[in-house]
């Protein structure tokens, strides 16, 4: 199981700069920088890691194509250099009338013209269907260790030769942060969507977080995850988004 890293697309440039270096150090397959709708610049924060980097993974988890659509998305990903063998495109969309057809066609789009691999962030199982079959993989999002496993099973389904990758976000975070990541889990449970997929396995949006007591508990508790996904990213939520409190959940998750 690889280990990835995210954070917020809204995070200061200098701040990304200065822990992409330490994630390629301590062994984090890829940084991950959320799109937060039109807050935020997940792109230039890819652009900024990959150029203090040389082998590092940058991807974005994941950019709405109903606001940025692929053209857009190609011409800008051209505009900032991302290179192209380390570079993700995480895409996604919920707005009706057919997010699963936008999507399908933004990925054929940037697939075609900037050859990155795409994956999509997907909640119910015809849009992980898609990711699997029609992109290069799937991001997930609050899930505990046995809705994951279901999400899983769903994948070796539609693609037998795992072809396509799945990664999964887990908020994590030590105790200055705790509130944060607890106020953020309302703010999805409030969502329709995410409120019915909580509801249909049973567990609130917090359970599926890592709460940790101290450092020592992040990587062991990242182990339930081993054997289900192929990368479980550490979305760091920390009190102050500093260089310092990044890097220490990185070192913790990394150990």
């Amino acid at each position: 199981m690889r280990i990835g890293y995210g954070i917020m697309g809204t995070l200061d440039l200098d701040v990304v700069r200065a822990i992409a270096p330490e994630l390629e150090r301590a062994g984090i397959a890829t940084l991950w920088v959320n799109q937060p709708g039109r807050n935020g610049d997940a792109l230039a924060a890819m652009a900024a890691a990959a150029a203090a980097t040389t082998t590092l993974r940058v991807a974005s988890g994941v950019i709405p194509v109903d606001a940025f659509p692929a053209e857009q998305l190609v011409g800008r990903v051209r505009e900032l250099g991302l290179p192209v063998d380390r570079t993700v495109i995480g895409i996604g969309s919920s707005q009706k009338p057919s997010p699963l057809t936008r999507v399908g066609e933004a990925a054929a789009h940037l697939k075609a013209e900037l050859g990155v691999r795409v994956v999509v962030g997907a909640l119910g199982p015809k849009m992980r269907r898609l990711g699997a079959t029609e992109a290069d993989g799937v991001v997930l999002n609050w899930l505990t260790p046995d809705a994951a496993r279901q999400a899983r099973a769903d994948r070796d389904a539609d693609d037998p030769e795992a072809r396509a990758e799945l990664a999964l976000y887990v908020r994590t975070a030590l105790p200055p942060a705790h509130e944060r990541v607890r106020a953020e889990a309302e703010t999805y449970g409030r969502i329709p969507t995410y409120a019915a997929n909580f509801a249909r396995y049973g567990y609130a949006p917090v359970d599926a977080a890592i709460l940790a007591a101290g450092p020592e508990e992040v990587r062991p508790r990242l182990r339930a995850y081993d054997g289900i996904v192929d990368e479980v990213v550490v979305r760091g939520v920390t009190a102050g988004d500093t260089v310092a409190e990044h890097l220490e959940l990185v070192r913790a998750a990394a150990a």
